[in-house]
């Protein structure tokens, strides 16, 4: 694939970049944003939303793991069901990609820099969240029976290590029912009994009680729960529920099976990657070999993108994709849709147990994922945690009572929606950091006039030294904000990467040098952004960088479609 020219990139960006400035010190706000497309693509006609039922409504959060925006291609039943009556927003975001912290902002509606659990890794992870306060207890104590049915956050269930820690029959304020999966569970004899991310031997504190179920396909069991708790929860019908359920796809995990990618080794050390997939059932195995001939990650012409220059430096650092990589990338990505395909039949399964026991028309139902996940972009073999489109987008569906059909254009978080949901039951989530989002599900596209901001602690030696070195990061290697047109990112290390989206929507070309005026207030919005808490983090940026919903809907569309061409309908 033939990557943009710099030079005309520059110059392209040069002159955007004065008129910004000329718009920001004197023309009208109506000057300041992109002009609207000549031929926009009409906007399809919404559904009203189906007569309110007074009671509050029941809340089922279906949240996975590691689970890319595109990666719902492989979904079918849960985009017709969900999306196909309800919802479906095209900028969502996981704004600190990685589990643990994404979970806690859920938990909270918190960015990671509030509620303080930067990793999965010690001194962070399950052991140092504070879960006095959650949407699960704000949600028990307004009368909600509430209940988890799967992974909560990463060390849960480990062995004690701490004073923070928890044996692993505990079971966290505010829940109702839980299904808790544990991380590891040993027997008193030493033995191994499960773990979370053992697909055919699930470990879980089942209310208090740890049972292990070996042999069987986690994806199916905790479907199973979940559907038992909903039909045991809908028998009383004036009392709401909320059910978040959890399941760990396509998370990779255990089993190591015949058909993994091998090692691949390439670094002057003899130190190989190891490619991590998910394990599947034997029904679902070889589903997609035709259909999947490259990572999503890699473009149709099987060219990744050489030039890195403009990147960081952990970017840099690593070896060109080979042959032998590219090869990896597509059964990883074969294996992810397999696992999603057992989800989706479970997906189904329950969506449908809601319709027979009568509780389709009072629930509403959001599907999500916990972040994003690399697949050979921009160099990066897998992974999450840094701040590219495919580590921080994620899947969003949206159906329910008070829920029109259509699409969303407008940004939605883990930490809004959490909020939105909070919303929905009639209280609030104290301290909270995301915007509720009823209107916007109700009335249609605001605009984005808000920064989605965007945190993570990289695990990479260099970035680790520097994000405990430098105050302003807080223990973050990484931070910033991403804006309907603009994204910005800084590094403990001193590097940046800023994106005009509309002139680069595959994030080619970091622009290393903006003008000065620009680069002053980028960095006014960036320092506010990244330290922002409660009501300061819904503030509205300044006007030169807000966009209409017009303008957003024009931008997001246009990213979409140069996905479409350069990674031949994959790819974030």
């Amino acid at each position: 694939m033939v990557e943009p020219s710099r030079s005309r990139a520059r110059a392209a960006w040069l002159a955007l970049g004065a008129l910004l400035l000329v718009a920001a010190c004197s023309a009208p706000v109506a000057e300041q944003r992109v002009d609207p497309a000549p031929t926009p693509r009409p906007v399809q006609r919404e559904e009203p939303p189906q007569q309110l039922d007074p009671r509050p409504p029941n809340l089922l959060v279906i949240e996975t793991d590691d689970m890319r925006a595109d990666d719902l291609r492989w979904m079918p039943r849960t985009r017709r069901l969900l999306g196909g009556r309800g919802l479906t927003w095209h900028n969502s975001f996981a704004p600190d990609p990685l589990c643990c912290p994404s979970r806690a902002s859920f938990l909270t509606g918190q960015y990671s820099h509030n509620h303080g659990v930067l990793s999965h890794e010690p001194p962070y992870g399950f052991a140092s969240f504070r879960d006095e306060v959650t949407l699960a207890t704000v949600l028990e104590e307004a009368g909600y029976r509430t209940a988890l049915v799967g992974k909560y956050l990463n060390g849960y269930g480990m062995p004690p290590e701490g004073p923070r820690s928890k044996d692993r029959d505990y079971v966290p304020p505010g829940w109702t029912r839980w299904v808790g999966a544990l991380d590891l569970w040993l027997g008193e004899d030493g033995g191994y009994q499960g773990s979370t991310y053992d697909y055919f031997h699930l470990a879980a504190n089942v209310d208090g009680e740890l049972r292990h179920w070996p042999g069987e396909y986690s994806t199916t069991v905790l479907g199973e729960h979940t559907r038992q708790l909903v039909t045991e929860l809908g028998q009383r019908p004036r009392a709401p529920w909320f059910v978040w359920w959890t399941p760990v796809t396509p998370h990779h995990g255990t089993p190591v099976e015949a058909d993994d990618p091998p090692p691949v080794r390439y670094r002057k050390d003899g130190s190989a990657v190891l490619w991590q997939t998910p394990a599947r059932p034997d029904a679902v195995k070889g589903m997609f070999d035709e259909e999947v001939a490259r990572g999503l990650g890699v473009p149709e012409d099987g060219e990744p993108e050489r030039d890195l220059a403009d990147k960081p430096r952990y970017l840099r650092s690593s070896p060109p994709l080979t042959e032998s990589d590219l090869a990896a990338l597509a059964e990883v990505t074969r294996q992810r849709a397999e696992s999603l395909h057992a989800l989706d039949l479970e997906v189904a399964r329950t969506l449908d147990r809601l319709r027979t026991t009568g509780q389709q028309d009072r629930t509403v139902v959001v599907f999500t994922s916990d972040n994003g996940y690399y697949l050979g972009e921009h160099g990066k073999r897998q992974g999450k945690i840094t701040l590219h489109e495919p580590s921080i987008r994620v899947p969003m569906l949206m159906a329910g009572p008070g829920i029109p059909h259509g699409d969303r254009y407008d940004p939605i978080s883990t930490v809004d929606l959490s909020v939105t949901l909070a919303g929905w039951a009639g209280v609030e989530l104290p301290r909270a950091d995301g915007l509720d989002l009823r209107p916007t599900v109700e009335q249609g596209d605001q605009g984005w006039h808000r920064p989605v901001v965007l945190e993570g602690r990289m695990l990479e030696p260099t970035y680790l030294r520097a994000s405990d070195r430098r105050a302003a990061f807080g223990g973050l290697g990484t931070a910033g904000f991403r804006a309907g047109r603009w994204k910005y990112v800084r590094y403990a290390t001193g590097e940046h990467e800023l994106y005009d989206l509309l002139e680069d929507p595959l994030e080619l070309e970091s622009i290393a040098d903006p003008p000065p005026e620009l680069r002053r207030l980028l960095d006014r919005a960036w320092r506010r952004a990244v330290r922002c808490a409660a009501a300061g983090c819904r503030a509205p940026l300044p006007e030169a960088l807000r966009v209409t919903a017009a303008e957003g809907r024009r931008i997001t569309r246009l990213q979409e479609a140069a996905l479409g061409r350069y990674y031949g309908g994959g790819g974030q």
